[in-house]
């Protein structure tokens, strides 16, 4: 038997056999339990839930661990969008420079081993708009954020200025994602999911990038300075 189709057995077979143990858990009502029990924690723990959630935050875009977009969303869900606001804006402001700094000082050899064809894109963005580059790819990233973050660090731009251009230009997008988690996490039943305020929130998340990208535009016009 080809081996690929025997893995691919096996793999529908473990699928199987995981939605028969586990499906009846796979619940909204479960999955509101399980947040009702997080929230009256952190009610009693806000200070030490609040400052695992950053660092745990920090560490995932430190690193560039896959699912910075859900951990934002669970923030939100958590928190509330004022709370979680503040935590994961400086969070991922803070985990993008340890990333940024780790790229110019450990790592340089092999992110330009491994990136270093993008890297003539990032020079030229930087040489012709200087900060604003930087400030265009966090409002509409033509690259990942953790590619931004290790490329940027090949760069002539100083830390403390791609700390806080990333502060101010992933502030928006950070904010309509939160805003989207808040309207999730208040869905009390299946109807709720197109529930106008929840319509209006995902469509907000597919409409922000063409908005920031008409706003750069405009903004492109005039002159700036690195």
């Amino acid at each position: 038997m080809n081996k690929k189709l025997l893995l691919g057995i096996v793999l529908i077979a473990v699928i199987v056999l995981l939605a028969i143990n586990f499906g009846q858990h796979l619940t909204l009502e479960n999955a509101k339990a399980q947040q009702a029990l997080l929230a009256d924690y952190i009610s009693n723990n806000l200070f030490t839930a609040a400052t695992i959630y950053f660092l745990a935050y920090v560490a995932v875009t430190a690193f560039s661990i896959p699912g910075a977009a859900v951990v934002t969303l669970l923030g939100a869900a958590l928190f509330g969008f004022w709370t979680s606001l503040l935590l994961v804006s400086f969070a991922s402001t803070i985990g993008a420079t340890i990333a940024f700094l780790s790229s110019r000082y450990l790592l340089r050899d092999w992110v330009q081993g491994k990136f270093g064809n993008k890297l003539a894109t990032i020079n030229q963005g930087v040489e012709k708009d200087g900060s604003f580059y930087l400030f265009s790819l966090r409002l509409i990233p033509v690259f990942p954020f953790f590619l931004i973050n290790l490329l940027m660090g090949l760069t002539p731009i100083k830390a403390s200025r791609f700390y806080l251009v990333s502060q101010i230009g992933m502030l928006p997008g950070t904010a309509v994602y939160l805003n989207a988690g808040t309207q999730l996490a208040e869905i009390d039943s299946l109807s709720g999911i197109v529930s106008p305020a929840v319509l209006a929130s995902f469509a907000l998340l597919g409409l922000f990038p063409i908005i920031a990208k008409w706003v750069m535009s405009k903004f492109k016009q005039q002159p700036h300075t690195a």
